[in-house]
């Protein structure tokens, strides 16, 4: 009989329904956009109940597109956008509020008062967590629905309500309801979880006035979380989770301490494997779990440039620029002197590592009159090849030696130019795999490890193959040039953002 592992896929715009086969090879998929709304500057929310229909949808459509047959799934793996928050009725299963997504900045000035109130708390925070007190992480956004939804405090300090990152939000309705659990990876991005101790902190939930009823039980990445009870006739087993980026690193086998890789998704984010004892950060990176498995915990020191992706979405539905995002390499190509002198920087809800700053906001420099919409587009390729220089730089500095070689993978890395730039802009080897859905990889060989469809990680490792590997052809003199114009650029961001 045929057996394959389903990962699901929830991505920050869209759903993902993949099925893999023993080789680690896709055999079916369907993915679906789902909607977005911004009720105010700064504000990102989604539906978490059209975030339940997709799923059953794309999952219905893959399987109905390869003909595949529900006795044929082993086994479920979850992955998820991280730090998106979710409040629910544990007794009805509705939502008191829209998720409240990563992107979202508006407790940046309620973090901004508890450093204010505390100049010692960040220090504290970082010690537990390995994050900073910024809005882009979970706890905050939890508190903002508790603090202003009417009754929603109350509600849950009676036990009503739950919380969940969007992977607990699948689960519990995967399970009907019986499921309320979530990883080490996607707990250690909420700013209430104690990365060392393993557990919900409770000095953290004081500080943030969260009742700690509300939390998901929190286990290993691999491993039994429940079984289905909807969607499906028959109960299959879940047995893996992991956030987004966790999930992507180990779906490209960066399981030993030093390897690297570059997720060009709607954020970018980079992640390296610190092995099994964390340390913190001197250039602005978080340390976070990476993920648990068979009684270990690996870390991660991980960068995140909140547009990258979505600067290419950008370009096509806000500006009309593109019609599809693929089309940015064929006008970027026609640019007739690259960039132009143009640079763009990407901060359309602040800057993340290594800069953190909240209230910096997308901005263009070096617009000329003979300026095109090609230079434009070259631009925004080319500020996330330098969005992945500030990063290297940072991680090489932290880890005192230089990286040697950097996997790519997400939607954008199937751009040859983007690649070539960012091989050439960070002057190291680019790695692109023959898969690049390495994300619901990682979510499926986590699940399938635990059912025993691969044996080890060494076999998922074999089965793992490459697919171009870019390397620098740019002169050192051009690079220096081109990377100080970036900088230049950036400072003038930050100064306007803190001149409020």
């Amino acid at each position: 009989m045929k057996e394959y592992i389903l990962s699901i896929d929830q991505g920050t715009t869209s759903i993902r329904a993949i099925f893999f086969n023993h080789d680690g090879d896709i055999v079916s998929v369907f993915a679906k956009e789902f909607n977005q709304f911004y009720p105010a500057s700064g504000w990102v929310e989604q539906d978490p109940m059209e975030m339940w229909a997709v799923t059953g949808e794309v999952i219905e459509k893959a399987m109905k597109k390869s003909n595949i047959k529900e006795e044929e799934i082993i086994a479920i793996g979850i992955t998820n956008q991280r730090e998106t928050a979710i409040v629910w009725d544990k007794n009805t299963g509705e939502p008191v509020y829209n998720a409240i997504v990563w992107q979202d900045r508006r407790t940046a000035e309620y973090c901004d008062q508890l450093k204010a109130d505390d100049p010692k708390i960040e220090a504290v925070v970082r010690e537990k967590t390995g994050l900073m007190i910024d809005s882009y992480f979970s706890g905050t956004k939890v508190k903002w629905i508790l603090d202003n939804v009417e009754g929603a405090r109350e509600r849950a300090e009676k036990g009503d309500l739950i919380f969940g990152n969007v992977d607990a939000w699948i689960m519990w309705n995967l399970t009907g309801g019986k499921t309320h659990a979530t990883d080490y990876s996607n707990a250690s991005r909420t700013l209430m979880f104690n990365i060392h101790d393993l557990k919900w902190d409770e000095d953290l939930l004081k500080l943030l006035n969260v009742p700690a009823s509300m939390l998901p039980k929190v286990q290993e990445s691999s491993g039994h979380f429940g079984v289905t009870a909807k969607i499906f006739k028959r109960e299959i087993p879940i047995t893996g989770d992991a956030g987004d980026q966790q999930a992507a690193t180990f779906g490209q086998c960066c399981f030993k301490k030093g390897m690297a890789k570059f997720t060009y998704g709607t954020a970018g984010v980079m992640t390296v494997n610190i092995g099994e004892k964390p340390f913190l950060s001197n250039n602005g990176l978080t340390t976070t779990i990476g993920w648990g498995i068979n009684g270990k915990v690996e870390y991660l020191l991980e960068a995140v440039a909140f547009s990258a992706g979505s600067a290419i979405q950008w370009l096509r539905d806000e500006m009309d620029m593109l019609d599809e995002s693929p089309d940015s390499e064929y006008f970027a190509l026609k640019a007739k002197i690259s960039n132009c002198g143009v640079y763009f920087i990407p901060a359309f809800t602040g800057l993340c590592a290594p800069y953190w700053n909240s209230y910096a906001r997308a901005t263009i420099f070096g617009i000329e009159r003979g300026t095109t919409k090609n230079n434009i587009i070259r631009a925004v390729l080319e500020s996330l090849g330098y969005q992945t220089r500030d990063m290297f730089d940072a991680f090489s500095e932290d880890l005192g030696e230089r990286l040697s070689i950097l996997k790519v993978d997400g939607g954008a890395c199937n751009n040859n130019l983007l690649m070539q730039f960012t091989s050439d802009i960070v002057n190291v080897d680019i790695e692109r795999p023959d898969n690049t859905e390495t994300t619901a990889a990682g979510a499926a060989y986590l699940a399938g490890l635990a059912v025993g469809f691969w044996k080890d990680q060494d076999e998922i490792v074999r089965k793992r193959t490459v697919d171009t590997v870019f390397k620098p052809k740019m002169e050192e003199s051009s690079r220096d040039d081109l990377y100080k114009g970036w900088k230049r650029a950036i400072r003038a961001t930050l100064e306007w953002s803190n001149d409020r």
